[in-house]
């Protein structure tokens, strides 16, 4: 089963035929109950990252239950479309990027299962290559850069957009961390797939970010913003072979995975 986590805006994905799944976890009720369906070959379960009514702040996402649910159901391959603002003045509003990198400066987010025990991860590339592939190759879509997620709710001051940019980073969200760790520890795949609402307020062309702009901008490329993740979907192979998004090979860990 493949898993889908929809951003600010992205709250649902299939019609009435798809069956509600209600998982609890160890770590709680995840944002919402689970939809499942079918898209190509492949049965696909969605979860609305926000909740259904949006009401999660990127800070207060309930991320362990969410993984913990998607895994606990079958999900082994997670896309996780989101809403960004733009570093870089080349990626303007209704842009599609698939990041390569993830900067974390969030603060006193639980971004780990791994309470007790002497565990490491590895975490050098935090995105499974093959579903990245599943993306990167489709009509439009921008390869590559690194998305900085920072705390929210507020939106970066200039300054630190700036600062941001000049360090190189091409995107900035608030919720792809640690949604993307978690994943891992849990040997799920996981790749992210941007699009851009705005450019930041450092930006020489960005006038500040204001979330009702940003939710509008999603609302005007939601359409094809869903087809792309539809098509990805079925770009990617029935059987997983991915090895990457397996970082606990020889470690004994201190719980059984779901």
């Amino acid at each position: 089963m493949l898993g889908v986590i929809g951003g600010s805006g992205f709250y649902s994905f299939f019609g009435s035929d798809a069956r509600s799944v209600s998982l609890d976890t160890p770590y709680g009720a995840p944002s919402a109950a689970i939809t499942v369906g079918t898209v190509g070959k492949h049965e696909v379960a969605f979860l609305p990252r926000h909740g259904v009514n949006h009401e999660f702040s990127p800070h207060t996402v309930p991320y362990r239950a969410n993984m913990w649910a998607l895994r606990a159901l079958g999900v082994r391959r997670i896309f996780g479309p989101c809403a960004v603002g733009s570093l870089d003045p080349a990626l303007g509003p209704g842009a599609m990027v698939v990041p390569d990198q993830l900067v974390d400066r969030t603060s006193a987010r639980a971004d780990t299962y791994f309470d007790s025990g002497g565990i490491h991860v590895g975490f050098a590339d935090p995105y499974c290559p093959t579903l990245r592939d599943a993306v990167t190759g489709l009509p439009g879509v921008v390869d590559g850069g690194a998305m900085v997620v920072i705390q929210g709710p507020r939106f970066s001051t200039r300054a630190e957009s700036r600062w941001f940019a000049d360090q190189g980073f091409r995107l900035v969200n608030m919720t792809g961390y640690p949604e993307a760790v978690l994943a891992r520890e849990l040997e799920m795949c996981y790749a992210a797939i941007a699009l851009v609402t705005d450019l930041d307020a450092g930006i020489e062309s960005g006038q500040g970010v204001r979330a009702v702009d940003v939710f509008a901008e999603f609302e005007r490329n939601l359409v094809p913003f869903k087809q792309l993740v539809h098509e990805a979907i079925e770009n990617v192979d029935s059987e997983r072979t991915c090895t990457h998004c397996l970082p606990h090979n020889g470690v004994e860990l201190p719980f059984d995975l779901p």
